[in-house]
């Protein structure tokens, strides 16, 4: 099933898996940005900032975009902002230059990454596990190559990392022109304002908040926790490589085991609050490398459980349309995921290297006493997943697979699916 697709499907998941790695390409150089720009850690950091923060409020208008104009044409110029502003990155020679350009680049990822499930999903035989398991591959392979060859390229130039994302993802645009056929439009278009008002909703706010300051805790500690620990670009590249590798193993098998075993609030709970005592750790002996080390490729293991978990829990406890709390939760989960890395380097220029992680634990903690709002919620959510035999129905399964990385298939109607025994939502 797997290695039995049309090859449209190919093109979209080698996409995927390119887009995927932009997330972490750019941490095994920031010392190098840093010494070779001449720029403090809280300028570099807006490399993060400027990415999320765009990426975010992109979020709010994919949908409606999407809709309209339909899914290949989203995806393709998607794809061609990402070529464009990648290699403006890297001809840039001033940190705000490539600040600015990553802000593109962060514009070209939102409208790629809310359509390109949508498009593997209508193209893939085997209907939507063949589709799901060809997606969470392009996911950890992206996650896990990312850093390993942004540490590579990196140790070449500092340049080579953006060069090289953009000829890749010229070659995924090519062949999605080529391969991909259109998808067919909703037969509703989605409402410009619909993710904002999704929001008046208690139960998908409080997931979101949670992600917020969970993403605050997430991005200080792969915003700033390379220069403590020293190393060279490559070396970097294979601890943030460990790193991807246990986040993309656990997503996909640590995450449904424990939300089966225990359900979803509590595991939540304790992936939350063990990623908090990590940070704590980093915070408390930053200046041991192997501490800092040991304890971001760690996080691996707790940062897949609450991706998966958490995007899950959104899925199931909103009261909307999976598009439209894709798009919500995304634009507010990637707020703290863009001013944490800046606000972390701020930190460290006033006061110490300890301070932003020690600040990020609290901050993940918050994030725990926020989610005990929602306990019932999650309880009733977990009661409804076992009611039907253990399995999400298939928007589900697209839907919290989409959201990780802050999109969902617009373009497909989720709804028509719905059991006669479960009311859609």
């Amino acid at each position: 099933m797997l290695f039995k697709q049309p090859r449209a499907v190919y093109a979209v998941a080698f996409a995927c898996v390119v887009s995927f790695m932009g997330i972490g390409l750019v941490d095994p150089i920031l010392p190098a940005l840093s010494a070779k720009l001449d720029a403090t850690p809280s300028q570099v950091s807006l490399l993060f900032t400027s990415y999320l923060l765009v990426t975010a409020v992109a979020m709010l208008f994919t949908g409606w975009v999407a809709s309209r104009i339909g899914a290949k044409p989203t995806l393709i110029t998607g794809l061609a902002l990402i070529v464009v502003f990648a290699a403006l990155a890297g001809l840039s020679g001033s940190i705000n230059g490539i600040v600015g350009f990553r802000a593109g680049w962060g514009l070209g990822n939102a409208l790629f990454i809310a359509t390109s499930l949508a498009v593997i999903v209508a193209s893939a035989t085997g209907g939507f596990a063949g589709a799901i398991v060809l997606y969470e591959a392009a996911l950890g392979l992206g996650i896990a190559a990312g850093p390993l060859i942004g540490g590579l390229l990196g140790d070449v130039s500092w340049r080579g990392p953006f060069f090289g994302v953009s000829v890749l993802m010229a070659i995924a645009l090519l062949a999605t022109v080529v391969f991909v056929e259109p998808v067919p439009k909703p037969a509703r278009p989605t409402p410009l304002l619909a993710p904002i008002k999704a929001l008046r909703h208690r139960s998908l706010l409080t997931m979101g908040v949670t992600a917020l300051l969970y993403n605050w805790g997430f991005f200080t500690m792969l915003g700033y926790a390379p220069y403590p620990m020293e190393l060279n670009e490559i070396q970097l590249g294979f601890v943030f490589f460990a790193w991807g590798l246990l986040l993309a193993f656990f997503s996909i098998t640590g995450a449904p085991w424990l939300q089966r075993r225990f359900g979803t609030a509590p595991s939540l709970y304790g992936a939350l609050s063990v990623f908090a005592v990590l940070l704590l750790l980093i915070g408390l002996f930053t200046d041991v490398r192997g501490v800092v080390i040991g304890c971001v490729i760690a996080s691996g293991v707790v940062a897949g459980i609450n991706n998966t978990l958490t995007t899950q829990a959104v899925m199931l406890v909103s009261p909307v349309e999976r598009p439209v709390a894709s798009a919500a939760y995304g634009f507010v989960r990637f707020i703290g995921g863009g001013l944490a890395p800046y606000a972390a380097g701020r930190m460290v220029e006033h006061g110490s290297m300890h301070v932003p992680f020690v600040v990020g634990a609290a901050v993940v903690l918050a994030g725990v006493a926020v989610l005990t709002t929602g306990h019932h919620a999650l309880a009733a959510a977990d009661a409804r997943l076992a009611a039907g035999d253990g399995h999400g129905r298939p928007g589900d399964v697209a839907g919290e697979m989409a959201d990780e990385f802050g999109g969902a298939p617009d373009a497909i109607d989720f709804q028509k699916e719905t059991s006669p025994k479960e009311p859609a939502r």
